[in-house]
């Protein structure tokens, strides 16, 4: 299985279109586009899974750098999802210069 992250998306991009772009290089077993959690607006990127690694590696050099509804496509294998620790950013924003009052 080839995990495959799909980057600068323009937001016009829908997951029938991304899938029948990756279709011509082989099986797609499924595409996500990622989408604000708040608004639902899609984020400009996704991913797309082919079963066949081979296909996949060839969807990846064939499309990289390809344009795509007037941007250019960054395309590559995904990395594993990280573990995420901590909070949302929080914590002193002053730059460590302390407090301003």
């Amino acid at each position: 299985m080839k995990n495959i992250f799909v980057g600068n998306l323009s937001f016009g991009t829908t997951e029938d279109s991304l899938r029948t772009l990756f279709e011509a290089h082989g099986a797609v077993d499924r595409v996500n586009i990622v989408t604000d959690r708040d608004t639902g607006q899609p984020r400009g990127f996704g991913f797309v899974e082919m079963p066949n690694d081979a296909e996949g590696d060839k969807a990846i050099a064939a499309l990289n750098g390809r344009e795509l509804g007037g941007r250019d496509l960054n395309v590559n294998e995904a990395r594993p999802k990280s573990d995420r620790t901590g909070g949302g950013g929080g914590g002193n924003r002053s730059g460590g210069r302390g407090r301003r009052w």
